[in-house]
């Protein structure tokens, strides 16, 4: 089984049950065994339009036998379950489901970039992740989410 380390969030709908839906599906998919989840953060909505709805963020730790492709394709059919569209880029979503963290592998595809290639930028990422999982290591970075979260925290 591989550690995967997921992003979980929402800005539209009823945002909590949108992110508890998502992870109960999680539960339900076979070769998934989801062993932590943080407490869910509310936030500003990052690059999206200024009149964007604030987001609820949190990150979940995955124990899995799927690849990383197929953790991926998991994950963008939970988010259709759930009735995310992808119109355009950095549009407000009902649910939004990211792989941060596939152990310590580093992946670059047309399809799939990991470790996730803006989190390390992203409070509202590395704060709920650092929660969970605060000596994980950043494989390209070789630092701990710890440290990404209290660099990034400085900066705000």
């Amino acid at each position: 089984m591989t550690t995967a380390y997921i992003a979980l969030g929402a800005n539209l709908g009823d945002r909590r049950a949108n992110i508890a839906r998502a992870a109960e599906l999680l539960r339900a998919t076979p070769g998934i065994e989801v062993t932590k989840v943080s407490d869910l953060i509310e936030t500003a909505a990052v690059g999206g339009p200024p009149d964007s709805p604030p987001y609820l963020n949190g990150a979940a730790e995955l124990k899995t036998t799927l690849s990383p492709q197929g953790l991926l394709e998991c994950l963008l059919a939970i988010e259709a379950k759930i009735g995310r569209t992808r119109c355009e880029k950095w549009e407000a979503r009902l649910i939004d489901l990211d792989l941060l963290l596939y152990g310590d592998q580093i992946i670059d595809t047309l399809d799939l970039t990991v470790p996730h290639p803006l989190m390390h930028t992203r409070r509202f990422v590395l704060e709920p992740l650092a929660q969970i999982a605060p000596d994980a290591v950043h494989p390209v970075l070789g630092k701990t989410i710890a440290h990404l979260h209290a660099t990034v925290a400085g900066q705000a």
